[in-house]
């Protein structure tokens, strides 16, 4: 039995997925636009268990153990060159940054 229909999760995950696209978009801060990718990602993560709740089909929730392998791997790499590009350039801002100059 489900309560919520199966919309409003997907009209949640739409809202999650525009908020981190505007965070890509507007934001210029590294650590701003690494947050933003991950809520795109926990969006989809989102409209995946929908939809695997929805046709009662387990595939949608075990794709999503894969995607958080991924967004966890891409935390760690991510994370490690904005810290090399901190030590290098001691700024944050994806603006001010223009490694292929030097």
């Amino acid at each position: 039995m489900n309560l919520i229909p199966l919309e409003l999760y997907l009209a949640l995950s739409a809202i999650l997925f525009a908020i981190g696209v505007l965070g890509v978009i507007i934001r210029r801060n590294a650590i701003i636009i690494f947050m933003s990718i991950e809520i795109m990602l926990n969006s989809v993560n989102l409209s995946f268990v929908a939809f695997s709740r929805y046709m009662s089909d387990p595939t949608g929730q075990i794709f999503v153990f894969f995607v958080m392998a991924v967004a966890a791997a891409e935390s760690a790499i991510g994370l490690a060159i904005i810290l090399a590009l901190f030590r290098k350039k001691q700024t944050i801002y994806v603006d001010e940054v223009n490694l292929l100059k030097d």
